[in-house]
């Protein structure tokens, strides 16, 4: 059947087709944005750890400097209360970088320094001039703002502020326990905000690091340096190029995912749509399905539409050749009839009695036949036009209420032993059909019919075999084409069997012709009620 599912495995469904064509258009944005914002928090924690690196280096200057002139090293500085060192192994202690943009707090603009509570450290601010002019020289190519605080964080060196107090900032007092911490602060500039600037976070910041100075488990000062993170605008501007060639990979892949879908949806909806312009210009040949609908749903849409022109072609040819042993039919008695009633008119008054009366008994016996053809003809149609339902009825009720009526007239029906047996089928339908197969052999000189009623895999099948003339090879394969008759002139219309093979199929039964040693022997199969 076409909505078995074993047929459509390994075809992909229009849902998961929209599925991935909108995960697509979905994630190329949100995976730039993505992208985005992990390349502009990396070049933040470059220009951190850039900052780290010159502060390594200012602490050992300091560090060298203050030892080469303390005596007591042991009392110098503060003790730090939360100092822990990074270790690798006994030699390497690195600092990592610790801003996220996605995470860290942004502090507002560094407030300016304020008046000490006490007075620099005499030794630091001795160390601080000695390092100053290489702080001014280094500064000029670094661009860093480096300010040097002894441990009470009053500034000893720098461009400016020397004398006043760092240690009310957030980042200052946490490297006074002896923690390294860094810290984004917004950025005051006198230029205009780049384009786009609004979804970058990196624009309009600057980096703040303050790096403790500790000799043992003292906090001899603090390095406190600073520098703006380069733009990211900026700098996908200088790297134009691969910003280019990402552009051109998105627009190759929004142009691979038009063709998926096109792959997928559109060619093969206008290949069957092709399909069903040519089916409808005659080309019969085009009712087969699509040989790669690619999609389960395509492939059952094409399979529904070759099994729809397949079934009203048949039907169109049913209808043309019906309607052409219909004319056929009707012509001849027509013919006979108007052929006796024109010599009746023209030569009545000169007929013997005897004459005329066998012209009017011809006149009636076209009429009569006319009257059964039509007849057949009407059931045969109900035949054609009835639709399958619920309704059921019992084969052996109906054979045992047929069996006394045939006995009368001469029929012995051999029925099988068995109470009930259900089948999907409305009684009248079944009767008609019963009726039909009992008075061919009737007609064909049978006096006794076997029946055999078994049930297999869901279906009842059910045996008439008589003993009558039987169906000569020749004719074997014409009994169920309509009009066909080896009775004509005992007024057979040759519809009994058509109206037989229609009921039967409208409840998706079958008959077939049997071999038979003698007389005809057929077998009807029906869907079995008890497995409704």
């Amino acid at each position: 059947m076409l909505t078995d599912g074993k047929q459509y495995r390994g075809r992909l469904q229009l849902r998961t087709v929209f599925l991935i064509v909108s995960l697509a258009v979905l994630v190329l944005p949100l995976g730039s944005i993505f992208f985005f914002r992990i390349y502009e928090n990396e070049l933040v924690r470059q220009t951190e750890l850039s900052l780290i690196s010159q502060a390594a280096v200012i602490a050992a200057s300091y560090k060298h400097q203050v030892s080469s002139l303390l005596l007591d090293k042991s009392n110098y500085g503060i003790k730090v209360t939360s100092y822990i060192k990074q270790k690798i192994d006994n030699y390497y202690t690195p600092v990592y970088p610790q801003i996220d943009l996605a995470n860290n707090q942004l502090f507002p603009p560094r407030p300016n320094g304020v008046t000490p509570q006490s007075p620099a450290d005499a030794l630091a601010v001795q160390v601080g001039n000695t390092l100053s002019t290489v702080l001014r020289d280094s500064q000029k190519t670094t661009l860093t703002g480096i300010r040097l605080l002894d441990y009470q964080g009053n500034v000893i060196a720098g461009q400016r502020e020397v004398g006043l107090s760092f240690a009310h900032l957030h980042e200052i007092k946490s490297a006074m326990e002896g923690r390294y911490t860094s810290v984004i602060r917004q950025r005051i500039s006198d230029e205009p905000p780049p384009a786009l600037a609004s979804i970058s976070r990196g624009t309009g910041i600057r980096v703040f690091v303050a790096f403790p100075i500790i000799q043992g488990e003292q906090l001899w000062g603090i390095v406190y340096l600073s520098r703006t993170p380069k733009n990211i605008l900026k700098h996908l501007y200088a790297e134009k190029d691969k910003v280019i060639l990402a552009g051109i990979t998105i627009i190759v892949l929004t142009f691979l995912l038009a063709l998926f879908t096109s792959y997928t949806i559109s060619q093969p909806i206008y290949r069957l749509i092709k399909k069903t312009t040519k089916v409808s210009e005659g080309d019969h040949q085009s009712m087969e399905p699509l040989e790669y609908p690619v999609t389960k749903e395509l492939e059952l849409l094409s399979k529904s539409f070759s099994k729809m022109a397949k079934s009203l072609h048949e039907r169109s040819e049913y209808i043309r050749e019906f309607a052409a042993h219909v004319s056929h039919e009707l012509k001849t008695p027509l013919t006979s009839i108007q052929g006796a009633a024109e010599l009746l008119m023209d030569h009545m008054d000169e007929m013997e009695p005897a004459t005329k009366q066998q012209f009017l008994s011809n006149i009636q016996q076209d009429t009569d036949r006319l009257k059964r053809l039509v007849t057949r003809l009407l059931e045969l149609a109900r035949a054609d036009s009835q639709t399958s339902d619920n309704e059921t009825a019992d084969l052996i009720a109906i054979l045992n209420k047929l069996a006394p009526r045939y006995r009368e007239v001469g029929l012995q029906l051999e029925l099988p032993e068995q109470n009930s047996c259900w089948i999907k089928m409305a009684e009248d339908n079944l009767e008609t059909i019963l009726l039909n197969l009992f008075d061919n052999a009737k007609q064909h000189g049978a006096s006794i019919i076997n029946i055999d009623v078994k049930t297999t895999n869901q279906l009842v099948a059910l045996t008439i075999a008589d003993n009558g003339e039987g169906i000569s090879l020749a004719n074997r394969e014409k009994i169920f084409t309509p009009f066909f008759t080896t009775r004509r002139e005992q007024s057979g219309t040759g519809l009994g069997l058509s109206i037989i093979k229609s009921l039967m199929k409208t409840y998706q039964g079958s008959i077939t012709l049997a071999d038979s040693d003698k007389g005809a022997r057929f077998i009807l199969q029906f869907g079995a009620a008890s497995y409704l």
